[in-house]
């Protein structure tokens, strides 16, 4: 059931508080990275996807890919909200033995279509479900989520130049452009920009969009595909660490998690109780 405009709003604060839980009890780490996905993930899964908890591997669904499948912390946070396994799961994330492994795995995990980590696989195993859909005369689209470091990738040209070239139409990458990978910016590492027009020029549908604005997703995704006969690229401007103050911006949070006092005041800033 598609939510109302207030309900993704409440889904996207659900979505943070969560992983903040679930990564400050497994000292694991990646919450900016979760935290700049975090309203791109609310209208997925609360507007824009074709899917039914009730029934994850439904023929007809669309499917979505974590292609920046180190931010599974707020994935799994999203899909526990909207029903597709129980909350208790997401209480031993990255503990051993845990269903919910510290890198995306779909493995007895509803709702998770792929296991990914290894950047750049994503948008290629993307690209693999939308052909076979087209192929196969199916209705489902295919979303793919990808980070701005995994564009340094070589593998992720070769899937959009793959994609501008058979017309993949149902296929969207959106990618999270926060503009921070693992040890620096993006524009110290590896700088991407012209970017969207990177995209374009490779045969895509580009439009540029606030990742934070969540009336302006939603017109984006629901508009798509944006250019007939051709995939669509949204690219996200997003903050890493969006939501909490003295995360913003911060390279340090691609790796650290919360300690406790950190905890106490990320759970004030968010409305939430510890």
């Amino acid at each position: 059931m598609s939510l109302g405009c207030e309900e993704s709003v409440a889904l996207a604060k659900k979505i943070r508080v969560q992983t903040a839980r679930m990564i400050h009890r497994a000292k694991s780490s990646h919450l900016g990275s979760s935290y700049s996905m975090a309203d791109l993930l609310a209208v997925l899964y609360g507007r824009i996807l074709r899917i039914d908890p009730k029934h994850p591997e439904a023929a007809e669904r669309d499917r979505f890919v974590l292609s920046k499948g180190h931010a599974c912390a707020a994935l799994y946070a999203v899909l526990a909200e909207r029903g597709f396994f129980p909350k208790e799961w997401l209480e031993d994330f990255y503990q051993d033995g845990a269903r919910l492994a510290g890198h995306a795995t779909h493995v007895g995990v509803p709702g998770v279509e792929v296991s990914t980590g290894s950047l750049g696989h994503g948008l290629p195993i993307a690209c693999g479900m939308a052909l076979t859909g087209k192929r196969d005369g199916c209705g489902y689209r295919v979303f793919a989520m990808l980070s701005d470091g995994e564009c340094d990738e070589g593998s992720t040209w070769e899937a959009a130049l793959f994609a501008g070239h058979h017309g993949l139409d149902n296929l969207i990458a959106i990618v999270d452009y926060n503009k921070i990978q693992s040890l620096g910016t993006v524009k110290e590492v590896l700088d991407l920009e012209p970017f969207a027009e990177k995209w374009s020029a490779f045969g895509w549908g580009v439009r540029e969009i606030d990742g934070h604005n969540l009336a302006q997703i939603e017109e984006t995704l629901a508009s798509v595909p944006l250019k007939a006969n051709k995939p669509t690229c949204v690219v996200a401007h997003t903050v890493k660490g969006k939501g909490v103050s003295f995360m913003e911006n911060k390279v340090l949070w691609h790796y650290r998690s919360p300690d406790r006092e950190e905890m106490s005041k990320a759970m004030v800033e968010l409305g939430a109780e510890e």
